[in-house]
């Protein structure tokens, strides 16, 4: 069951949407690599999630260049960009915005004014998300699932695209709260950020100890990139691909007669179909920038980790025995049978 398009990939139209999209892609990384030293794997992920039109988390240490990324690539958008420094003390409402009373100088009469909060633009860079109170972390709940805010019982529209681009510290670190599983679940990829290599390092050092400043351009705009959104889902994929994401998913559950014994040993909660329809979103996007116009097996394995590895729920067994979720899904994919024809 490959699913049907509108139009033929190979027709001309389409081809230069195609070529416009791998000639974004490009562009964005020539230009944040002025800037951002290795970390290819997550910034294959950000980029995917933008083109998706799905929220990512990026998760490291202090000092990894997380709020850097992000903030570089939002300038390669065209796009409106906001940050949240999210604290222990920061309130609801000064993420979404509030109503303030006014008073009309005309007639004196006070009306109540909606103030919009940061969260009215493009990109959205929550900083630090886990280091404010669920409470507030909630606040985002309604925006990355439907694009919209109430505030006071009035219903806004955020403008198009939106994004939520998230930085966290492992949770193993002083003044973190968890991130509830409702909120996690909301967000495309959970992207690990880990140490560079030594040369790496080397160069990081070159480039941020001398007078040379980058200068970024934007290489795009709004209206494109809600095009891109378009353009990735119209590539097919094959019918045994799409049950095998079904049936990777459906092992996740514990509680799944398709589930392996490790999956039941160490698993509480398993992914929900909100996963798979993250991971063949992402496998269309991740092959079109190969510039392939069909969903591959590897594109399904490529993208499986980092949108399950934070939806799926260790018991203690798996904390006693430091195991961790990318373990788990590892052992899975290999546990799995490809799809006939792989």
């Amino acid at each position: 069951m490959a699913i049907p398009i509108e139009v033929r990939l190979e027709s001309d139209e389409l081809q230069k949407r195609v070529s416009r999209f791998q000639e974004v892609r490009d562009g964005i990384l020539a230009q944040v690599r002025q800037v951002i030293v290795g970390q290819d794997e997550v910034l294959d992920q950000i980029l995917i999630g933008l083109v998706v039109g799905g929220h990512c988390l990026i998760t490291g240490l202090p000092g990894t260049a997380k709020t850097l990324m992000v903030r570089t690539i939002s300038e390669t958008l065209g796009l409106v960009f906001r940050r949240i420094q999210f604290t222990p003390d920061l309130m609801p409402s000064d993420i979404t915005g509030t109503d303030i009373i006014e008073e009309d100088p005309e007639t004196g009469r006070r009306l109540w004014r909606f103030v919009p909060g940061p969260i009215f633009g493009n990109v959205l860079l929550a900083d630090e998300i886990n280091r404010t109170p669920p409470k507030t972390q909630s606040a985002l709940l309604e925006a990355m699932q439907e694009l919209s805010c109430t505030v006071r019982g009035n219903h806004y529209k955020l403008p198009l695209p939106f994004f939520v681009l998230a930085t966290q510290n492992p949770i193993e670190l002083e003044g973190t709260y968890p991130l509830p599983e409702a909120q996690l679940d909301r967000f495309l990829f959970n992207a690990v950020l880990d140490y560079l290599s030594a040369e790496e390092e080397v160069r990081v050092v070159d480039l941020t100890t001398t007078t040379r400043v980058a200068h970024i351009q934007a290489v795009t705009n709004a209206e494109e990139i809600l095009e891109f959104q378009k353009l990735v889902r119209m590539v097919p994929i094959a019918e045994s691909i799409a049950k095998y994401t079904v049936s990777l998913v459906r092992a996740t559950r514990p509680k799944n007669a398709e589930a392996p014994e490790f999956v039941k040993k160490y698993v509480n909660y398993g992914a929900s179909v909100r996963a798979a329809q993250f991971i063949v979103l992402s496998a269309k996007a991740r092959a079109l920038s190969r510039r392939r116009y069909h969903v591959a097996y590897e594109d399904i394995t490529a993208m499986a980790i980092p949108v399950l590895r934070h939806r799926i729920l260790l018991n203690f067994h798996a904390e006693s025995e430091h195991i961790d979720s990318d373990e788990i899904l590892q052992r899975l994919l290999g546990h799995m049978s490809p799809p006939k024809g792989a």
